[in-house]
């Protein structure tokens, strides 16, 4: 098989390698504001690059990226502790401040889009579907899961649903928004993309409500006192984010192969 991309792929290579090691990736992601320095596409370009690492790694076949996700308002909590009133209305990572919305769907379109894109598989007859999500919101996360059980109880398909940031806090504590975690994740994978001097000088703070970017222990209800971001993505380097491709390319094989060892009994 030249290639691992099913777009790429002539007919006869596809079943091919379907015949031999039956999985499919589905990466999945929004076009969504990650601050000036990043690109939109942060979250899906992160899963199509692990996707594709793992499919190199044990088998299978990588879909196009599905550009598509979902957010929704925040709890009046969570809005506190990233700066705001208790009482305003901000869907994702849409603050004020940002010069440009992000590409949410409606939870419910999401669902309805992302069902069929399963459907589809089913109808390839793939015995393993892995939807490799980028996006971390919570409702967005839901959908994904409730279809990847869904499908696995009422299809001859098995889903498997995983995230293509694999959270260890023995490792890497920043599970942020454009803080410095994903900042080095596209350091490694596309420099180009990445544009640090948009950002304010080193020696001047970052705050939430100025460029959308927040720390997982913000969002997780313990803020700084000045709302400003403690993973500066200022500190980002290649070797924090090929360490976290790796270790996530790594985790994900190990998923799979359980996973079809298990279906395959």
């Amino acid at each position: 098989m030249r290639t691992v991309k099913f777009e790429q792929l002539r007919p006869k290579e596809i079943c091919d390698e379907k015949e031999r090691f039956s999985v499919v990736y589905l990466p999945i992601g929004p076009l969504e504001w990650h601050g000036p320095h990043l690109p939109v596409g942060m979250d899906p370009l992160n899963a199509e690059a692990v996707s594709r690492l793992v499919a190199e790694n044990i088998g299978g076949v990588v879909l196009p990226t599905f550009y598509w996700g979902t957010e929704r308002e925040r709890e009046p909590e969570m809005y506190k502790s990233i700066g705001f009133k208790e009482d305003e209305w901000i869907i994702g990572m849409d603050f004020p401040a940002n010069i440009m919305p992000s590409f949410y769907a409606s939870e419910d379109t999401f669902g309805i889009a992302v069902r069929e894109y399963l459907n589809l598989l089913v109808k390839q007859k793939y015995k393993l579907i892995v939807i490799v999500n980028g996006h971390g919101a919570e409702n967005h996360i839901s959908v994904l899961n409730r279809l990847a059980k869904e499908f696995t109880a009422e299809t001859e398909s098995t889903v498997l649903y995983v995230m293509a940031i694999i959270n260890d806090e023995n490792v890497e504590k920043d599970f942020g928004h454009a803080t410095k975690l994903e900042t080095s994740i596209l350091k490694y994978l596309y420099p180009e993309s990445l544009d640090l001097s948009l950002l304010p000088p080193r020696d001047e703070k970052l705050y939430n409500l100025d460029y959308a970017v927040v720390d997982g222990e913000t969002f997780g209800g313990n803020p700084t006192s000045d709302f400003s971001v403690r993973h500066d993505p200022r500190d980002a380097t290649i070797e924090i984010g090929r360490n976290s491709i790796g270790r996530a390319v790594k985790v994900i094989s190990e998923m799979v192969i359980d996973k079809w060892q298990e279906i395959n009994k």
